[in-house]
């Protein structure tokens, strides 16, 4: 069979989706029952799913399992099933503060993934139209900001629990590659005064264990200053610290938000730009369709889009 040729259709072109939500795991043990919105191409069958983590933010809303439309609705018009829970440290739950774990839930986080893939057979029951559709051989996870800390942990990173001293491994196997979004570095002396007393977990982040493929995506203006004293290079921590194979897309120009993939024009995004928007769903696709399919020629494809013409939209690097 003769490899695919991609031209600029492959990226724009895209299938009806169909999502469904809340879907409902149950979760003993944990606060509140699993909630997850499914999305996915209307047809076609043996279809790669992608964990997508939410990041924080001052939305009520975009934390949850209604945020990241952008890059979840187009994931999914292109081949993906997205799966996205809503995590222990979403607003739309107003969980109390005393919750084990609040406020952001950083193990929590990585434990709903894992529940997520243990029991995709009763999701796929849940929602009809999905029975029998999903290749539970090919998994990725993707995060933003937040959500990338948990893809990170996912991936192989490890901390030491700030509350027992314990070394933390939520590696997970059945995920075969990553996409980290504005992901946090490292801890130590690069955390901001405020991180390093309320967001104590951040301290000790290991990536020299994260072994698992990964593309990470930082924006070149993305200061995080509440976090991090070191600027944007702090958001290239996943890719500079941790074994390859590793691949650093740099966007010009992008702060936080990257864009706008959070949500579609939400308030908190300081750098609204489309096209930005456009590159990340198409470099992110790209990635895990010829991470999870080797030979797949897509990313390729999309490298030469990113940097051709006069004013490219960022670089790309890989180890």
């Amino acid at each position: 069979m003769s490899e695919p040729t991609y031209t600029a259709d492959t990226f724009s072109s895209s299938a009806p989706v169909l999502s469904v939500s809340p879907v409902v795991l149950s979760a003993p043990g944990r606060a509140v029952d699993l909630e997850m919105r499914i999305s996915a191409p209307v047809t076609g069958s043996d279809l790669p799913v992608i964990l997508l983590s939410h990041g924080q933010g001052p939305s009520n809303h975009l934390s949850s399992l209604n945020g990241y439309a952008p890059l979840a609705n187009y994931w999914a018009a292109h081949g993906f099933v997205v799966i996205q829970p809503t995590h222990l440290s979403s607003r739309t739950l107003s969980l109390d503060p005393a919750t084990p774990g609040a406020p952001l839930f950083w193990r929590s986080r990585a434990e709903d993934m894992k529940r997520i893939l243990d029991q995709l057979d009763v999701i796929e029951s849940a929602v009809p139209q999905l029975a029998g559709r999903l290749d539970h051989s090919r998994v990725a996870v993707a995060g933003h900001s937040m959500g990338g800390h948990t893809a990170s942990l996912l991936l192989g990173a490890r901390l030491t629990d700030p509350h027992d001293g314990t070394e933390v491994n939520l590696a997970e196997s059945r995920i075969k590659a990553g996409v980290l979004l504005a992901a946090p570095g490292r801890g130590g002396d690069a955390l901001s005064p405020f991180a390093a007393e309320n967001l104590s977990f951040f301290s000790t982040m290991d990536f020299s264990t994260m072994t698992t493929p990964a593309l990470v995506v930082a924006g070149d203006k993305d200061t995080s200053a509440h976090l991090t004293v070191m600027g944007p290079d702090w958001h290239a921590d996943p890719y500079t610290l941790a074994p390859g194979p590793k691949t650093l897309l740099t966007l010009f120009d992008a702060e936080h938000g990257l864009g706008g993939v959070s949500g579609y024009d939400v308030a908190e995004t300081t750098d609204e730009n489309p096209e930005r928007v456009s590159a990340v769903q198409r470099l992110t696709w790209a990635y895990l369709r010829t991470e999870l399919y080797p030979g797949d020629s897509t990313w390729q494809a999309a490298r030469d889009a990113l940097t051709a013409g006069p004013h490219p939209l960022g670089r790309v690097e890989s180890k």
